[in-house]
């Protein structure tokens, strides 16, 4: 394997007189990419740019707010994970603004850190009605399926937020087929634990239509560099592929178990981003087969305050007004 400190001096090698930006979709990556300080050891010529790429981030107001009142109103167990407590909504001063003060005002809010985590509270409190709110990408939301198909306790339910990546992107892509100007960005570094889950030829059509760079990357700083490096080198040559950066973990066709269980459980829907507004296609929703779980249809609609009747908003819709 080649070292970081390899791929740098590769990458210095090459010349451009321009600035090059390279938006990486991954909030992993950004991450890794701060902790690495990778920004500050690259050429001044390149531009990292942050990509659509944290579910936390995403994850849309209303249903951040649903949760807090299934568990403020409805005195359910709501169950998420651990980053999502702290994620505000735009509510009146005084109000519960996220899931930790709603726990600090009394309500069951319990970190989780896996789906199985929920099904052992459920089991544990058969009286008592549970809700999982799982946020998340392709990568978190392929072991909700699994929980879903394998069954799970009926006093369980599940508001869910789950999103696609690559609609995203193409949808920001897609914006400047019929529009003067670029996308802002000149190659693509994309999710390596997505591609893990749903294969790396996903992001075949940032190259086969746009005609730009892309690479798939992990998290270490040696698959990152080798993505910038990749991407680099494409636009340098003029060639166009998709690079795979992270062959050890993603492989051709993804996890075909992990993409069976979402198939067979979920259905993709149009749904909100938060800060981006309706991107076509872009979530999932339990399919009717789970309506007994799914916790949007069992519990009333909060973001309505004219509405005390549950099931009256699928997953993805805009609140009314």
């Amino acid at each position: 394997m080649i070292e970081a400190r390899a791929w740098l001096e590769k990458i210095h090698a090459l010349e451009f007189d321009r600035t090059v930006k390279i938006m990486n979709v991954c909030g992993g990556h950004e991450r890794s990419i701060t902790q690495a300080g990778l920004r500050g050891a690259l050429p001044k010529w390149v531009e990292l740019v942050p990509g659509p790429g944290c579910p936390v981030c995403v994850c849309p107001e209303e249903d951040v707010y649903q949760a807090m009142q299934l568990a403020l109103r409805d005195r359910v167990i709501l169950v998420a994970f651990g980053d999502m407590l702290r994620v505000p909504v735009n509510v009146k001063k005084g109000e519960v603004r996220s899931l930790a003060e709603a726990q600090a005002a009394g309500a069951d809010v319990r970190p989780i850190a896996s789906p199985l985590d929920a099904r052992k509270i459920a089991l544990e409190n058969p009286d008592r009605p549970v809700v999982f709110f799982a946020a998340g990408f392709e990568t978190t939301t392929a072991p909700v399926a699994a929980m879903l198909a394998e069954g799970i306790p009926g006093n369980l339910s599940i508001l869910l937020s789950g999103r696609l990546t690559w609609p995203a992107v193409a949808m920001l892509l897609g914006t400047f087929e019929s529009s003067p100007g670029s996308p802002g960005f000149d190659a693509l570094v994309a999710p390596g634990h997505v591609s893990t889950v749903m294969g790396p030829e996903e992001w075949a059509f940032v190259v086969d239509r746009h005609e730009i760079p892309a690479a798939v990357a992990g998290f270490a700083p040696e698959s990152l560099l080798a993505s910038f490096y990749s991407v680099l080198r494409q636009l340098k040559t003029g060639e166009r592929f998709l690079d795979n950066c992270y062959r050890e973990v993603a492989h051709p066709g993804g996890n075909p178990t992990g993409r069976r269980l979402l198939d067979e459980t979920l259905a993709i829907v149009d749904a909100n981003w938060r800060g981006i507004g309706i991107i076509p296609n872009s979530g999932y929703a339990l399919k009717p087969t789970f309506a007994k779980h799914d916790a949007r249809l069992l519990f009333p609609d909060h973001a309505d305050a004219d509405s005390n009747q549950p099931g009256r908003r699928r997953a993805g819709e805009m609140p009314p007004g």
